[in-house]
């Protein structure tokens, strides 16, 4: 599973795959980070272009070890784990 392979190997997954937004099956806090690239049903090379500007972005400012982040337009997403 892509999932686990990136984890072990430290690797962010970047994906348009909304199922990784699952915390409980994925755990964003066991990787190195989950980026969900929102895109409408028919993405386009320069609707991706714009998510991945955005993600970058970001990425100046905050690390996304152990973080999921869901990138819209005009807006990133962070998901806030629940303190124990």
């Amino acid at each position: 599973m892509i999932y686990k392979k990136c984890a072990r190997e430290n690797r962010a997954l970047v994906t348009l795959d909304h199922d990784f937004c699952q915390v409980l099956r994925f755990p964003p806090e066991k990787s190195a980070g989950i980026v969900i690239l929102e895109q409408p049903a028919r993405a386009t090379p320069d609707g991706l272009l714009n998510r991945l500007r955005e993600m970058l972005a970001l990425l100046d400012s905050r690390p996304l070890t152990n973080e999921l982040w869901i990138v819209e337009p005009g807006r990133v997403r962070v998901h806030q784990r629940e303190s124990d």
